[in-house]
């Protein structure tokens, strides 16, 4: 195969910014957004050090990697907290394959407990410290030619939230034996993230800030089409309405694991002008930009082959995607599947850049 040698006439940020003007760009770019344990490790740091360290030693960390991998970079600082916004107590990650603080006991345990508990004040429980405040004006201030986004933001993953509250094994039984508690549970989970989206906003304003979300819990390994048009579609869909009615403009949705059957209820909610939709490696990319024919495709390089493939291999599987992605009228994104896997090889991760200059680039 003849490979066409290009020269860059765009950094990764004219490259975001023109696909979010839906204008093609000179190459694909890559964004893998979870990818905060492989970063850390690649640091010489271990993946507690994500919740546990200085914001700003959190942010040099990820802007290092995105230069050394060319990556878009769209900071997203982490806090730790014993205990959520609920009172669910957490810890930090301790072993080397996990990515997020986990659950020691949850905030309720019976549907009970789901009606008595209170919605917490975004006020008590401010979601950033003044030391991520000032960091983050700081990173405004900072002009980087990978950073199309000062940063980036949760606050629409009301089923993730909820399954938090609970635990997602409960918030599945309760969808069937106590929908009134699965729906309060819900609720609660979706008016938080609507007051923290627009306790960023008061924050931050909503110049070049990109509100994030990750819907693990409403896949079909966890609940039927049928449990997502009841608990999941009608909360999404408020949500994302509040916040792109707040001044946000674009929203990233992460649609994480097997939703296949959930796409014609995806396809309802709102993401954005144009939104960025990333899908798992159970979505055919081309099957996704049907159903978001308006929004920009991201995705979906199987992690597996990313952590446990050879770069041959990896070079291979990313060559596949890249090219159906290019294809995209959408405009396209190369994300993997999901998180980032911590112990990926940096020479499988150099193996995607390589392949995006080899092949990523549109005539």
């Amino acid at each position: 195969m003849k490979l066409k040698v290009r020269k860059a006439t765009m950094n990764n940020k004219e490259r975001v910014e023109a696909l979010l003007r839906r204008e093609k760009p000179d190459r694909v770019p890559h964004w893998p957004a979870q990818n905060r344990g492989f970063v850390f490790l690649y640091s010489g740091m271990s993946i507690a050090d994500a919740y546990a360290c200085k914001p700003k030693v959190a942010y040099e960390a990820l802007k290092k990697a995105a230069q050394d991998f060319d990556w878009v970079f769209a900071p997203s600082l982490l806090t730790s907290r014993s205990r959520d916004a609920f009172g669910a107590e957490r810890k930090l990650p301790t072993s080397k394959f996990s990515q997020a603080q986990y659950v020691v006991k949850y905030a309720v345990e019976t549907p009970d407990d789901v009606m008595a508990l209170k919605a917490p004040d975004v006020r008590d429980v401010a979601p950033i410290t003044q030391e991520m405040i000032d960091l983050y004006r700081w990173s405004c201030q900072e002009k980087l030619d990978n950073k199309p986004f000062n940063i980036t933001i949760g606050g629409i993953s009301p089923l993730n939230t909820a399954g938090g509250i609970a635990g997602y094994d409960k918030l599945c039984q309760w969808m069937i034996k106590a929908p009134e508690a699965a729906h309060r549970l819900v609720r609660l989970a979706s008016d938080y993230q609507i007051a923290i989206a627009q306790y960023y906003k008061d924050t931050f304003g909503v110049d070049r800030i990109l509100p994030v979300g990750f819907t693990a819990a409403a896949s079909n390994q966890l609940i039927s089409p049928k449990h997502f048009e009841q608990f999941a579609l009608p909360y999404l869909k408020e949500v994302h309405q509040k916040v792109l009615a707040m001044g946000f403009k674009h929203l990233d949705v992460h649609i994480c694991g097997d939703h296949n059957l959930n796409l014609p209820y995806w396809a309802q909610i709102p993401m954005g002008d144009p939104g960025i939709v990333s899908v798992a490696n159970e979505i055919d990319l081309e099957n996704a930009a049907r159903y978001f024919p308006n929004d920009i495709i991201e995705g979906n390089l199987e992690t597996t082959i990313i952590q446990c493939g050879t770069p041959g291999e990896v070079y291979e599987a990313a060559r596949k995607v890249i090219e159906q992605g290019k294809s995209l009228s959408n405009g396209f994104i190369l994300r993997p599947a999901c998180e980032l896997p911590p112990l990926a090889p940096p020479e499988n991760m150099h193996a995607i850049t390589r392949a995006l200059n080899d092949f990523g680039w549109y005539d």
